[in-house]
């Protein structure tokens, strides 16, 4: 479990593909990883597989391949890190899986006084769970949905710190992004769907 409060920005070293799946090994600033230990990836939860000085290695199995925009990695790319949550620890974002729903792709980006919007079209099952001031994960980072400017596309709204302490400043129209639907919002809609084939 996350909150999507991105901790580091790291760096991929190396991003090769590797039986069905893809290998990545990323530089980070965390001292103390453990084998074994899930870290968000531009919000995808992988499983750390080796570890050294400055750097840790995650092995990407094809499902989350397919979900996410992974196998397009390349090395020089810096990706938004966050270590899975510990109990007692501040749930300063909001309840995110490290789940990746889908890949959006910005459709605008638009600077307003001291914040920059991003429009981003999004897969019908996030836009089904989008709803305006719900939360959404973009690229792991925790957001609020700002506004609905069109069917099937949310916006939402970066203040300066997310700018400069997050890859999302970097973005532009045309990229792609991991998403990650609100998690309360998928479990109604599930109930939701649930009565209504019973009906």
């Amino acid at each position: 479990m996350f909150t999507g409060i991105v901790t580091a920005v790291g760096t991929v070293r190396e991003a090769r593909a590797e039986a069905g799946g893809v290998a990545l090994a990323i530089e980070a600033p965390y001292p103390d990883l453990e084998l074994g230990e899930s870290v968000a990836v531009d919000g995808a939860c992988l499983t750390v597989n080796q570890v050294g000085a400055g750097w840790f290695a995650v092995h990407v199995v094809v499902t989350s391949v397919a979900r996410t925009r992974v196998d397009r990695y390349a090395a020089g790319r810096r990706v938004n890190l966050e270590r899975a949550l510990r109990v007692g620890d501040r749930l300063g974002g909001h309840l995110v899986q490290g789940h990746v729903d889908g890949v959006g792709v910005i459709e605008r980006v638009a600077d307003n006084q001291d914040a920059r919007l991003l429009d981003i079209r999004v897969p019908a099952e996030v836009a089904a769970v989008s709803v305006p001031l719900g939360s959404i994960s973009v690229d792991g980072v925790s957001l609020t949905v700002n506004a609905i400017p069109a069917p099937g596309v949310i916006q939402v709204s970066l203040i300066p710190f997310t700018l400069q302490e997050t890859t999302l400043g970097e973005r532009a129209a045309g990229d792609e992004v991991h998403l990650e639907g609100d998690t309360v919002g998928k479990y109604v809609r599930a109930l939701m769907e649930e009565r209504r084939d019973q009906a």
